[in-house]
């Protein structure tokens, strides 16, 4: 249902490609979806089959296959409706599938665990400095509330890991 939500809702803003919508969602979206390109054009014929959407034309560039033009009908704004206040309210667990090696870190010595969590941390810190330095004007209205939303997930987990990575590697004796 959230990858058809998604589609339907972005193409609720006028006709689109399928290599368009794609791009879209790998530059603004990929904080709060992982929908790759092969799904969501099979999401797109499945949502034409059963008539949430309708290809408008196809369009040929060069030697290029010809894009298909999607826009959403009247019964795909009524299940995007559906789906839109399923999903608002709805409360979804967050897993940190990361974390699966956290319950087996003990298996390795020490100084390994402390290298490897310190390049952990490397990549979290690159991350949330990528958000945070991301233009305010780059998203506007609900789509800024999906990068607060990030960055603040992103945040508590580096608070997170930093306190553990404290306890795990504190020396005895300092800091009494």
């Amino acid at each position: 249902m959230d990858r058809e939500l998604l589609l339907l809702g972005l193409l609720r803003h006028g006709g689109l490609h399928g290599y368009r919508l794609n791009e879209f969602i790998n530059r603004d979206l990929a904080y709060c979806t992982d929908l790759k390109k092969p799904t969501a054009y099979h999401l797109l014929a499945k949502m034409e089959e059963r008539g949430w959407i309708v290809v408008l034309n196809e369009q040929q560039d060069g030697n290029r296959p010809p894009r298909r033009i999607y826009q959403i009908t009247p019964a795909g704004e009524a299940v995007f409706q559906q789906f839109l206040r399923e999903n608002l309210a709805a409360f979804s667990l967050t897993r940190f599938t990361g974390d699966i090696g956290i319950a087996f870190m003990d298996d390795l010595p020490v100084a390994e665990r402390a290298e490897l969590l310190a390049r952990r941390r490397a990549g979290l810190v690159a991350e949330l400095e990528m958000l945070k330095s991301t233009p305010a004007s780059a998203h506007q209205g609900s789509l800024a509330l999906l990068v607060t939303h990030q960055i603040r997930h992103l945040t508590a987990e580096l608070d997170w890991l930093d306190e553990i990575m404290a306890q795990l590697f504190a020396v005895p004796g300092q800091g009494d």
